[in-house]
């Protein structure tokens, strides 16, 4: 069967397809087309739906009743997740009442920073615009994501909070629930279940061959040293990833709990496929 996947160009997800895409995984039930965009335009698609397996923000899965999430291929900080940045130290009483940089409004990012600090002024862009929107004073403060969590302060800004070891505190030791894979409910739990379990497949493949899956996952280091996206791809493409398990559920539920508490989502389904 073929079946269009859709995942960000990002050195972390092309090193979890690596073995799917360039057919050193195979599986005798799927042909796989896959579809490269920034996941926010993927949480847009999501809605409508368009694909047949997608990756979004956690956050999205709020908005996106068609689907259902995979176990596998989930992106998940262990301690560590999204850091806000400034060019100088703020308090939390002067950050609401900033204009804060965020990486889309269905980010996962920006979802976990309002249950952090409550409703705040923002302004969406592409996050790897938001460095320099701080730098230059377009913005007061800038939430970065993906392998600019390690990289700010050679882009000449600071970390005034870790959105990650907050979650880590307030949860009790959770996973930070970021992104996740989803598939289209329409396929049914047969099909569902299996591409899970292929999605899996190259995911371990990868981690078994981490500098051949890195050599492909360089296509999308946007200029970053090797050094710096294997550090990257290492976190989050960890032991979660490969399947959320009991903790990884237990995050996501939590996200949603706080913020349907706090009515900064819609009361939905959420729906994760059979365990693994």
């Amino acid at each position: 069967m073929e079946i269009s996947v859709g995942h960000t160009p990002d050195a972390d997800d092309a090193f979890m397809f690596y073995g799917m895409f360039t057919g050193k995984v195979s599986s005798p039930d799927f042909t796989v087309t896959h579809v490269i965009e920034d996941i926010e335009n993927l949480n847009r698609k999501a809605v409508s739906p368009v694909l047949d397996v997608t990756a979004v923000s956690v956050h999205a899965c709020a908005y996106i009743p068609n689907y259902t999430i995979l176990r596998s291929g989930g992106s998940f900080g262990i301690g560590y997740g999204p850091i806000v940045t400034a060019t100088k130290e703020m308090k939390i009483s002067e950050l609401q009442k900033a204009k804060i940089a965020i990486p889309g409004k269905m980010t996962s990012a920006f979802l976990l920073l309002q249950l952090m600090i409550g409703k705040f002024d923002y302004v969406a862009m592409n996050f790897s615009d938001i460095p320099e929107a701080v730098r230059s004073g377009k913005v007061d403060v800038g939430l970065v994501i993906h392998e600019t969590q390690l990289s700010f302060e050679e882009e000449g800004i600071q970390k005034i909070l870790d959105v990650g070891e907050w979650w880590d505190k307030e949860s009790g030791g959770l996973p930070v629930p970021l992104g996740v894979n989803v598939m289209s409910e329409k396929l049914g739990k047969e099909l569902i279940h299996k591409f899970d379990l292929y999605l899996q497949d190259s995911i371990k493949f990868a981690r078994n061959n981490i500098e051949d899956a890195l050599d492909y996952a360089m296509k999308y280091s946007r200029g970053k040293s090797r050094e710096l996206i294997k550090k990257f791809v290492l976190m989050y493409v960890n032991e979660v990833t490969v399947d959320m398990g009991e903790s990884g559920e237990k995050a996501v539920k939590l996200m949603f709990e706080m913020a349907k508490q706090k009515n900064l989502v819609p009361n939905f389904e959420l729906k994760i496929s059979d365990k693994l």
